[in-house]
């Protein structure tokens, strides 16, 4: 692993450079999220070309934690829009590069969005894909160990190089099945999706998540997102899970009552004692402070489905597998049961279907057919290799 010393610095700079070089980078990352508030970065793993280096590849493990580690080169990088970033299941990975870099991450290529538009899995594992695409097998057994914990072992450390030792090679293998196919830019564009990851807790988008949010009233919604805002404060400088500071129920409890007095808010149920006791002034200048506050607003209701869209959703769920099938690419890509209801929903009212499946390569693999199913103008028959698409005449649509 890589230290901190004149050489680490000139490692970070040197794989850069070959970065830009190659036009290409492999990373991954370790880190640890259990009992904690944040997520903690601690091993950044790179790849990049190198025709010197064994098997055309130069792999080095960094270590984020070391005080005098310097991301700079690399963030600068992966940041390069002319770099492919080359990662497995990267959405955790961008954004703790986002959140802890300050490092957007540009031209992104998942290998596991990639495997679902070859045949292989939604969420298929990177051992499992090395094995099947490139006939390697890799060692498991250290992915769920205590990351942050140095000195690390030699099994870690030889399970961290794994991780990114390979993954340049199985993305370019990736991209030569997927041009033959004449897919690559829907991998890509599927890929791009997640340059935009980001594990930042939005307290409204928290105040949301709440039980029972519904049954309180204004001011108690606006002392319920001030508890929010004070328990998000709280468990970052403490570095404990939020729900640990003060749990969910318990806050949305005390916006209820609104308690004035240590004496009130001992009566609480479930309040911790260590949170009643040390924190209780701190609970009680939040609840005051928050009671004239701005009310937020409730989250929208779900929408009103009308009970004719539900067998129109099934037809379009068909359509969906079939035509997912016989690409090859996994179902679970194309849309989720929500999208299928809004799009039915939105052409059945006359209005332009928003969303994934109105735009980009499923649009092209299955979103016009879709609606052309819905407005009635094709239909689905039984065929010899499942369900055919078949176009219903304006005479027929009449009747």
């Amino acid at each position: 692993m890589v230290t901190s010393d004149g050489y680490a610095r000139a490692v970070t700079s040197e794989l850069a450079t070959a970065a830009e070089r190659g036009g290409r980078i492999a990373l991954d990352t370790e880190f640890v999220s259990e009992r904690r508030y944040r997520t903690l970065l601690c091993l950044v793993q790179v790849a990049v070309p190198a025709a010197d280096a064994p098997g055309g590849v130069r792999c080095e493990v960094l270590d984020p934690l070391d005080p005098h580690f310097d991301p700079g080169p690399l963030a600068r990088v992966l940041a390069d829009p002319r770099v492919e970033v080359i990662v497995h299941a990267g959405r955790q990975d961008i954004a703790l590069l986002r959140r802890e870099w300050r490092c957007e991450v540009r031209n992104v290529f998942d290998t596991q969005v990639a495997a679902g538009f070859l045949g292989f899995g939604a969420q298929e594992g990177y051992q499992s894909l090395v094995q099947k695409v490139l006939g390697v097998k890799l060692e498991g057994g250290e992915g769920f160990t205590r990351w942050d914990r140095r000195p690390l072992t030699e099994a870690q450390l030889r399970y961290a190089r794994d991780d990114a030792r390979l993954l340049l090679d199985l993305g370019a293998e990736l991209e030569r099945r997927l041009r033959e196919l004449g897919r690559l830019e829907w991998a890509r564009e599927e890929s791009r999706a997640l340059e935009s990851a980001s594990d930042e807790r939005e307290p409204l988008q928290v105040l949301r998540r709440l039980p029972r949010l519904g049954r309180l009233s204004g001011e108690q919604r606006a002392v319920a997102l001030g508890l929010v805002e004070w328990r998000e404060q709280k468990a970052a400088l403490l570095d404990r899970p939020a729900g640990s500071v003060l749990a969910d129920h318990v806050l949305v409890e005390l916006a209820r009552r609104r308690p004035r007095s240590r004496a009130e808010l001992a009566t609480v149920r479930g309040l911790d004692g260590h949170v009643a006791g040390r924190n209780a002034q701190e609970l009680l200048e939040v609840i005051e402070r928050s009671r004239n506050r701005e009310a937020p607003p409730l989250p929208p209701p779900p929408p009103q489905r009308d009970p004719a869209e539900q067998p129109i959703a099934s037809l379009a769920q068909a359509l969906v597998r079939q035509r997912a099938r016989e690409a090859g690419i996994a179902v679970e890509l194309v849309a989720t049961q929500s999208e299928l209801q809004a799009f039915v929903a939105a052409v059945r009212r006359g209005e332009e279907p928003g969303g994934r499946l109105a735009t980009g390569w499923r649009r092209e693999l299955v979103g016009d057919e879709l609606r052309d199913l819905v407005a009635g103008r094709l239909a689905l028959a039984a065929g010899a290799d499942g369900l055919e698409v078949v176009p219903v005449a304006a005479q027929e649509r009449a009747q």
